[in-house]
């Protein structure tokens, strides 16, 4: 299936990250890479967890996902009010715990792009109770790391046909 997605949000994604690994301290990763690359390379994400993920990485990944900033919050476990607090600040760098969050709800919306023709019907089987997963939302799951596995597990199932 085709995700429908401006392409010029994706391209802005794929440069923020290339930037910042490029521009990091970590010695092992000096290449332009792809957001969907970023993924499959759990050494750099360590190191990106360890350092924190930068505001603008962050915008610019939230602009391609289907959440509304209440839903940021929530999922980050701060206040609206914090998260705008951070934007008018050039140099904020979350903490490492709120950019393992950010990373794994980034994680969750990649597998989403592939699986879905749209950010509206990802974010509707998000916001929609799931059989599979014991009539409970994915959206309600993704708040913690064994939710979060669970939803790609069942991402995975719809990928390939295999519904419970």
């Amino acid at each position: 299936m085709v995700y429908k997605e401006n392409a010029s949000d994706f391209t802005a994604v794929n440069e923020a990250i290339s930037s910042y690994v490029l521009n990091s301290p970590f010695s092992f990763n000096k290449e332009n890479i792809t957001f969907s690359e970023f993924f499959e390379n759990k050494m750099l994400i360590i190191q990106v967890i360890k350092n924190g993920l930068p505001f603008k990485i962050f915008n610019t990944i939230k602009s391609i996902i289907p959440f509304t900033e209440e839903d940021w919050a929530s999922y980050l476990n701060i206040s609206t009010k914090s998260l705008q607090r951070y934007s008018n600040d050039a140099t904020f760098v979350f903490k490492p715990i709120h950019t393992e969050k950010i990373i794994e709800l980034a994680e969750v919306n990649n597998l989403g792009k592939e699986v879905f023709d749209s950010k509206e019907q990802f974010y509707l089987w998000l916001n929609t109770p799931s059989y599979a997963l014991h009539n409970l939302k994915p959206a309600e799951l993704i708040k913690d790391s064994y939710g979060k596995e669970l939803v790609m597990e069942e991402l995975n199932r719809i990928e390939h046909g295999v519904f419970a």
